[in-house]
């Protein structure tokens, strides 16, 4: 329910400050009064069309607030604020205070908010949305049964997305097999274990490669080290200075530390030596091996760059294409069984649509009859609606194509509704519509604008009656110029231009009065007077339309407590006023 309905600088409201009742509660004024306006900023809040010349002449900035109670403890307070940007301007939304997106503010919006008017006629037109409506209108089992078509029909796109993958794959199978294949048998042949092999070898290739020279200088170490006929070695210098040396420690135990290291690094260089010696007695060319090793490092780098770079990526390679071919040749489920998989869902999806449109074609009967007992009070008597079903191939919402057809007049073919209805006749389609769905709509907060434009007194009755039952079970806000809907009303807002002085030029703003019971009276005369005689009536045609005010107020409160529903079934709580 709509509490609260703060806007600065919109249009030409410069500030407007409401509080809303539940029930009914009806919006006069005297035509392009701004009552409309009202209307426009409620629809803007709540992600509506807004642009540069919504913002108030003069102003850089608007900002509109509306709060909302949507259930005992639960308050939102949406806002909207429309900042000039030269020619343009830019938004910001806030729920309760957080930032947030025009999408969001317009998915909250359905629970809180459904505006009708004539305008409305191009949403009502659609096949779409009138589908939704039907649907709604057909309860819960409905909606669960569509969403259980909704599942059938996502499981049946999986299902025949595998089929379709699997189908391509099967004809892709036989190359990618041989492309495997071959892959894996050169990786076989290459008898790849270890991803170090290949350094082993080149540094095994470096060796082969260089015998005479390590050989060389490897004896040109051991002559060094160990036996040099042409100059002393090393072990015959540290022999001579281990001699000298003992003969010291004879004098001198402190030289015995001395001796010792001396006497180790001889046994160190007699040891290696001797592995030097036996290092170039293994030293031998040996060609076939290196003819081998070259042959192994062109072949593993070969493979190296048509799966590595490097050897250790390439045994990878080979493993992951042994899988590969493992789970080709062993994949779950052929063709056949998935293609019966495809025909078991299209069944099940094929059940759940026929079940829906039974659902459908019940609930549409009903919506007929009932949608036809509404309207004829509306001045419709002769008026014919059918809800027209037709097949179409299923999808998430069904296999039905929903239709509204109407004949407003007696004589005329149905005829879809977007094609034959007039202004006037889609303004008491939608108030009636409305009252129809009363008990399954879940929006909490109904608006009707100037719904009632064009009909006679009679039907204006019956539109009062229409829309103050509605409100039994929904708060209604309605622009209206008539006193037979206003006399109903819950709370009554008087809306009204004035001139103000703005600096030195002379302003126009829009303001909104919320009426005490005398000046409803005087207001319901004007009403009935109209307007723009409001000055120049004589007396007792002023008279005359303030005795009729009293009449209207009478009847009103008589008709209230006719319809008024029984305390424990009452859905929405009202006060009198």
């Amino acid at each position: 329910m709509l509490l609260h309905l703060q806007i600065e600088n919109f249009a030409l409201i410069d500030a407007l400050d409401l509080e809303f009742s539940a029930g009914l509660n009806v919006l006069t004024g005297e035509t392009g009064a701004g009552k409309s306006i009202v209307l426009d900023a409620l629809d803007a809040v709540l992600g509506g069309k807004a642009n540069r010349r919504s913002i108030r002449t003069g102003a850089t900035r608007t900002r509109i607030e509306a709060v909302f109670q949507l259930a005992a403890d639960e308050i939102v307070a949406c806002s909207r604020e429309l900042i000039a940007n030269g020619r343009s301007c830019r938004s910001k939304y806030r729920l309760n205070g957080t930032p947030v997106s025009q999408k969001h503010v317009r998915q909250l919006r359905e629970r809180l908010v459904e505006i009708a008017a004539q305008g409305q006629a191009v949403q009502l037109g659609q096949n779409a949305h009138q589908r939704e409506l039907l649907d709604l209108y057909g309860g819960t089992i409905l909606l669960e049964v569509r969403q259980t078509v909704a599942t059938a029909f996502d499981r049946l796109q999986r299902a025949e997305a595998i089929l379709a993958e699997r189908q391509a794959l099967n004809r892709q199978r036989s190359q990618q097999l041989d492309l495997w294949t071959f892959q894996l048998e050169e990786l076989q042949n290459a008898h790849l274990e270890d991803p170090d092999e290949l350094d082993e070898l080149e540094r095994e290739a470096q060796r082969l490669n260089h015998v005479v020279e390590l050989q060389q200088q490897s004896y040109q170490s051991y002559r060094a080290l160990y036996e040099n006929e042409d100059n002393a070695a090393a072990s015959d210098l540290l022999g001579a200075s281990e001699t000298v040396l003992a003969n010291m420690a004879e004098y001198d135990v402190r030289v015995e530390p001395i001796l010792t290291l001396v006497r180790e690094a001889l046994v160190r260089i007699e040891e290696a030596g001797q592995q030097l010696n036996t290092y170039a007695d293994h030293l031998e060319a040996d060609p076939e091996r290196l003819a081998y090793v070259s042959e192994r490092i062109r072949q593993l780098k070969q493979v190296c760059r048509k799966y590595g770079p490097t050897l250790a990526e390439a045994i990878d390679r080979y493993r992951d294409l042994q899988q590969q071919l493992d789970a080709l040749d062993g994949e779950e489920g052929s063709i056949e069984d998935l293609e019966r998989r495809c025909q078991t869902r299209r069944a099940d999806l094929q059940a759940g649509c026929d079940r829906l449109t039974q659902l459908r074609r019940d609930a549409a009967r009903q919506l007929e009859s009932r949608l036809v007992e509404a309207l004829k009070p509306l001045a419709m008597e002769k008026v014919k609606f059918q809800v027209d079903l037709a097949s179409t191939s299923p999808t998430r919402t069904g296999g039905d194509r929903v239709t509204f057809l109407l004949s407003a007049n007696p004589g005329e073919p149905l005829q879809p509704l977007s094609e034959t209805a007039s202004g006037g006749e889609m303004s008491r389609f939608l108030l009636a519509l409305k009252a129809c769905f009363s008990d399954v709509d879940t929006v909490s907060t109904f608006v009707f604008d100037e719904i009632d434009v064009g009909v006679s007194g009679r039907v204006a009755s019956t539109i009062a009656e229409t829309l103050y039952r509605l409100s039994q079970h929904h708060q209604v806000l309605c622009v209206t110029h008539q006193p037979l809907v206003a006399a109903m009303a819950d709370c009554h807002f008087h809306v009204a231009k004035q001139a103000i002085e703005a600096s030195s030029d002379e302003r126009t703003v829009v303001r909104v009065h919320r009426l005490d019971p005398a000046e409803r009276r005087e207001e319901l005369a004007q009403l009935a007077i109209g307007q723009t005689d409001r000055d120049t009536a004589p007396a007792d045609a002023r008279a005359a339309a303030t005795a009729f005010a009293d009449v209207l107020l009478d009847r009103a409160e008589r008709l209230r407590q006719q319809l008024q529903p029984k305390p424990d079934k009452a859905i929405v709580s009202r006060s009198r006023r």
